[in-house]
């Protein structure tokens, strides 16, 4: 996993390429919850009444929503009988509020199947079931636990700065002076 960011990040050499508008963060951002969607699939059609088992897959809607990071276009996949109703991303729903913050929060957490169950209600306001959590995050758990296992470097530079440049008057002349804070 190290060696794929690594790589990744060779191509994103300022903050603004790595956090801006169409930087690395909001693509991996994308391609978690396209990945969560899909899991959402599979669980709807998996768990479907046996009169309905003739349904299956039937490619992708793309849909614009806004998220922290920006606007983000998202392949939304559906069922052929179009009974599918997402949860993470409802339909007619164009705002993904604080999903940043929570994704972050759960995987920070530690959070089992039921525990995140309450933070999805809190947050959209649906009911789900812990089985059916389990199978959403399964679909990125690969990338989670590669993410959690990986070595740390022994040795981070930091840098403190502890000085702020102003212009002074000086026998008449402005000049840049650095001003020291303590």
């Amino acid at each position: 996993m190290d060696t794929l960011l690594d790589e990744l990040l060779e191509e994103y050499q300022t903050p603004e390429e790595i956090l801006g508008e169409s930087g690395l963060l909001k693509q991996l951002t994308k391609r978690l919850i396209e990945r969560a969607l899909a899991g959402e699939l599979s669980h709807h059609l998996k768990n479907q009444a046996e009169e309905e088992k003739r349904n299956s897959r039937n490619g992708y809607s793309k849909k614009t929503v806004q998220s922290e990071q920006g606007e983000m276009e998202l392949a939304i996949p559906r069922d052929r009988q179009g009974k599918f109703e997402p949860v993470l991303v409802p339909k007619n729903e164009r705002r993904i509020a604080g999903l940043d913050e929570k994704i972050l929060a759960l995987y920070a957490r530690g959070m089992s199947t039921r525990d995140i169950s309450p933070q999805l209600e809190e947050l959209y306001g649906a009911k789900v079931s812990a089985s059916m959590i389990s199978e959403v995050t399964d679909a990125v758990l690969e990338e989670v636990k590669a993410w959690q296992a990986r070595p740390l470097e022994e040795i981070y530079p930091i840098v403190y700065l502890d000085a702020l440049y102003v212009n002074i008057k000086v026998s008449g002349r402005i000049s840049k002076r650095a001003v020291y804070i303590s």
